[in-house]
């Protein structure tokens, strides 16, 4: 690793703050559903640390936390009480203190698991061979509204989402193509859509998100492909890093590991202990 990738306090901002950015992003596309439905709302208590919220787990975060913020945290438990949410408080090596940790405690939070996070340099992860894995299947970049339904069936597919909610998930979705700093890629095996993954690049930060494999065709390189495919399209975007996350010893941990991407730092989630 080089030395300018040496985990550091800068990087860890730099990498939040792209995570912040790309989950806004999301989040913004299902707010413009007429009415709200899925009642996203977010609440900024400085500008590198906000508190989001939806009926969908996944962004029920509170991410940026810092010392001195402690005090934020009651008021922020208490509004997501008021909405019967349950809220995941992510604190970080860097940007932690016992005084967060006994007040989370003190509110009933607890550290419920760990979540890794991967740093690399474009163009140096192993991405000699971008555009394919290992048995042939093939990686492209989405263009076109056509490709995009195959993204989408490979993506609902991957992540298990109900059968019967397919359709409203890709009609909430379908604006993913059309958003600024996204690229959205699809892997396909003999021509049918196998994995899907995201790549959002911020302030020189690449962000290597949302991969995702159909059942039918994993252990096949298709994840390792795609990663290798987005890092060398984020350094062809001018970032200068690129980073992604994964449950610890994961799978998807593992395959970051084998294009190059060394850890940064394993956050800790706190969440309510009932």
């Amino acid at each position: 690793m080089s030395d300018d990738l040496i985990p550091s306090v800068h990087i860890l901002q730099r990498t939040l703050a792209t995570d912040i950015s790309y989950t806004v992003s999301r989040m913004k596309v299902l707010e413009g559903i007429p009415g709200n439905p899925i009642g996203i709302a977010y609440r900024w208590f400085d500008e590198g640390a906000v508190a989001l919220m939806a009926r969908l787990p996944a962004f029920c975060r509170v991410v940026g936390l810092r010392p001195g913020h402690e005090h934020h945290i009651e008021p922020l438990a208490r509004w997501y009480a008021e909405h019967d949410i349950k809220p995941t408080f992510e604190l970080v090596p860097g940007q932690y203190d016992k005084n967060l940790g006994r007040e989370l405690a003190r509110l009933g939070f607890y550290q419920s698991s760990f979540h890794a996070s991967l740093i690399g340099k474009p163009g140096t992860a192993g991405c000699a061979d971008a555009g394919y894995a290992d048995d042939g299947g093939a990686i492209e970049l989405i263009a076109t509204a056509e490709a995009l339904e195959d993204y989408l069936d490979a993506y609902v597919a991957g992540w298990g989402i109900a059968e019967k909610d397919h359709a409203q998930f890709k009609r909430n979705v379908r604006p993913w193509l059309e958003q600024a700093g996204w690229s959205l890629y699809l892997a396909r095996v003999n021509g049918r859509p196998a994995a899907a993954a995201t790549l959002y690049v911020r302030d020189g930060v690449g962000y290597l998100a949302d991969s995702t494999t159909d059942p039918s065709f994993r252990r096949r390189g298709l994840q390792v492909a795609l990663l290798r495919r987005r890092i060398r399209d984020a350094g062809f975007a001018g970032a200068d890093l690129v980073f992604s996350g994964a449950e610890p010893l994961s799978s998807s941990h593992r395959n970051m590991e084998r294009v190059g991407l060394r850890l940064q730092f394993t956050r800790a989630k706190w969440t309510l202990a009932s």
